[in-house]
């Protein structure tokens, strides 16, 4: 599944996931190209940890401030894309309810859950949702919506994503995920850890960094987006939203949805919004995943929506971000002080819903057209690849 969970607790270090931070450094070097540094909602709450700082802190303003002492000409943010990610998911979710489309309908933000699917459950790619994960929405629009508005070729523009997880490496190398204009979405995916070891080899001074904030135009986000790095965080996302659309604007409709919150492997709840019963799962580990599924497959639950992530806890605990010892876990719950501090965040954004995203809002005015949409299709869109045991 290349989720990378072997890598993260093996004992003796034999398991090592493959680096990509020399061909960073190159691209960096290189004065023909545009380096653009993408990371994701749960490094923030991550890289810290072994840089001097609390387990779960949210450390973005330093973040960015090291990502440009390292040497990138842009620092967006993948929360951006997250914000676009819901637009897309929840207008697909919606339009599958009334149109009698495929379901339930699973998220695909997570790469090692599809590639889950692609080799244990062919028959049913079908009730994945075709939108590209946040990293593959975020390169995609860097290399068309915003090249275009900088007058760049493409092929100059290299984007380094900053993921928690290795199956995003993955990911950047899937045929499906080629653009109109024949670039990949991402170059390279780095993990937390790579990105801390950049850090300190170049002897940057983390802990007494002073703020910086994202570069605009692909920076601004909304507290949905942050919290997609936890379990339980796309489904309360993409729920934020629908449940405004399905009942209009102005209704009153719930900001926080609590029942899908939490480290349990499996979270069940139902709402009514607009008229319509939503009965949502929510489940991380690949096991909890297929308990849903077999449970599904003999009848025994019916769901409206699922929510899937590989790593237990969600992309807090992703095998890309610093590793601490079996006992560090058990005295200091790790993953759920991670998780605490993307809630943490999102409480104090000044926007809390994606489509209430200026940024997002442009996009779609200037440059996509409605969600779903024909451009969209292309951009923010993929397929997925039926796979027996042996094809990797």
């Amino acid at each position: 599944m290349a989720c990378g969970q072997c890598v993260a607790v093996c004992p003796t270090g034999a398991l090592m996931l493959k680096r990509s931070v020399d061909d960073v450094r190159a691209a960096i070097a290189d004065p023909a190209k545009t380096v653009v540094v993408v990371p994701a909602p749960a490094v923030r709450v991550g890289l810290g940890d072994k840089l001097g700082m609390p387990v779960g802190a949210n450390v973005e303003g330093k973040m960015v401030a090291a990502l440009r002492h390292l040497g990138f000409d842009k620092v967006f943010d993948v929360d951006w894309a997250a914000d676009v990610t819901i637009m897309e998911e929840g207008t697909e979710l919606i339009g599958r309810i009334k149109d009698g489309g495929t379901m339930p309908m699973f998220t695909s933000c997570c790469p090692g859950w599809i590639k889950y699917m692609e080799h244990n459950h062919p028959d049913m790619l079908g009730n994945l949702s075709t939108c590209r994960s946040p990293q593959q929405m975020m390169g995609g629009l860097v290399k068309t919506y915003w090249a275009e508005k900088e007058g760049l070729d493409p092929k100059d523009v290299v984007v380094v994503s900053v993921m928690p997880c290795t199956a995003k490496k993955f990911e950047v190398s899937r045929e499906e995920q080629i653009l109109e204009n024949g670039c990949m979405p991402v170059d390279f995916s780095i993990t937390t850890r790579e990105l801390s070891d950049m850090i300190v080899e170049a002897g940057i001074m983390f802990d007494v960094l002073p703020d910086e904030a994202f570069d605009p135009v692909l920076g601004d986000s909304t507290g949905a987006a942050v919290i997609f790095g936890a379990t339980g965080g796309v489904m309360e996302a993409a729920l934020r939203t629908a449940a405004v659309v399905l009942a209009g604007e102005g209704a009153d409709v719930p900001l926080v949805f609590e029942d899908v919150r939490g480290m349990e492997g499996v979270k069940e709840a139902t709402y009514e919004v607009g008229g319509v019963t939503l009965r949502t799962c929510t489940a991380s580990g690949l096991v909890n995943a297929e308990k849903v599924i077999r449970a599904m497959e003999a009848g025994e639950v019916a769901y409206d929506f699922i929510e899937v992530m590989a790593c237990p806890g969600g992309c807090v605990n992703g095998a890309g971000q610093p590793v601490h010892t079996p006992a560090e876990h058990a005295l200091g719950n790790v993953k759920g002080r991670r998780a605490a501090g993307l809630y943490g965040i999102d409480e104090n954004m000044p926007r809390r819903r994606s489509h209430e995203n200026p940024e997002v809002k442009a996009l779609y005015a200037d440059y996509l057209g409605e969600p779903c949409g024909h451009k969209a299709h292309h951009i923010l869109h993929t397929t997925y690849v039926a796979r027996d045991k042996h094809n990797v």
